[in-house]
């Protein structure tokens, strides 16, 4: 495994861009998982994947982000230039420009419905734009966008682990009512992490979506799931009536929204940090609005 440091980093621009050598370099506060960011200078990051699994990400994001940001009215991940595989760092890394603004929580904006509605508008745009020869869901974003059928097995054995403390019937029915339908439409591009640590805010509202190492082109409906792990049932609702899904795609949101949730939940079983919680809290959610 990769030691991902600072001083991995410095090495690398001492050796590859030299011209930014002299800029000070510390890791940014919410890194990710797939990727490790740092700070370079002020208007640069350095984004380097963590794992084999997430080096495809790379390719994918200097090819299809200076084609899509033209298209968005709302500032995107913009690459500016490309490492290379060395000795100390085995995989291709990337240097984007930096993006003013917070990593989005429920105390910096003014308005949850209006951000719902903003959050809404810029996915409406985002899927707009013409996707053909886009990256079609697969592998390499693991299946955004695709099939949600790819997680059917897996999500079973979830809802079975979690039988003593979620109604096991109940959690059944809503997978398979997600599993029921599939995007019968041309695909759309698909953000795939549609999460508040990649929605930046400033001044109470959106004002920028970073991270777009899974995108690819299919269904839509995964990047809906914040409706159930950030939205209330007012924003929720805003959220939906801009989306303007049918019940079919809200379906497979939810689908979405409940797969994430129960993996999270059993994989933090030994861990009382927070990250249980909220999958707990959002399998609850999902349980309370299917049923209303």
């Amino acid at each position: 495994m990769v030691n991902i440091n600072v001083e991995l980093v410095k090495q690398l621009i001492n050796e590859q861009f030299p011209i930014w050598s002299q800029l000070e370099i510390k890791p940014v506060e919410l890194s990710g998982n797939d990727n490790r960011t740092f700070h370079l200078g002020d208007k640069m990051s350095v984004r380097l994947p963590s794992a084999e699994c997430y080096v495809p990400q790379v390719e994918k994001e200097h090819k299809w982000l200076p084609i899509l940001t033209n298209k968005l009215s709302l500032p995107v991940s913009k690459p500016l230039a490309k490492g290379s595989p060395s000795k100390s760092y085995p995989w291709p890394w990337t240097i984007n420009e930096w993006i003013d603004g917070e990593s989005l929580n429920k105390e910096n904006i003014s308005d949850l419905s209006q951000f719902a509605k903003e959050l809404g508008q810029f996915l409406k745009e985002f899927q707009s734009i013409d996707a053909h020869g886009g990256p079609i869901a697969g592998k390499h974003n693991f299946f955004r966008g695709g099939n949600l059928a790819v997680y059917d097995q897996e999500t079973k054995d979830s809802i079975d682990q979690t039988k003593a403390i979620f109604n096991k019937d109940l959690l059944t029915e809503i997978w398979e009512t997600a599993l029921s339908s599939k995007w019968e439409y041309e695909p759309v591009w698909v953000h795939g992490d549609i999460a508040p640590g990649n929605l930046l805010v400033k001044n109470g509202k959106l004002c920028a979506v970073i991270d777009f190492g899974i995108l690819g082109v299919g269904d839509p409906s995964c990047d809906a799931v914040m409706a159930w792990t950030f939205f209330d049932t007012d924003s929720r609702n805003v959220f939906k009536n801009v989306l303007n899904f049918d019940e079919n795609t809200w379906n497979r949101a939810r689908g979405w929204a409940l797969w994430k949730a129960l993996i999270t939940f059993n994989a933090n079983k030994e861990n009382t940090s927070s990250i249980r919680e909220e999958s707990f809290n959002t399998i609850n959610v999902i349980m309370n609005d299917f049923k209303s």
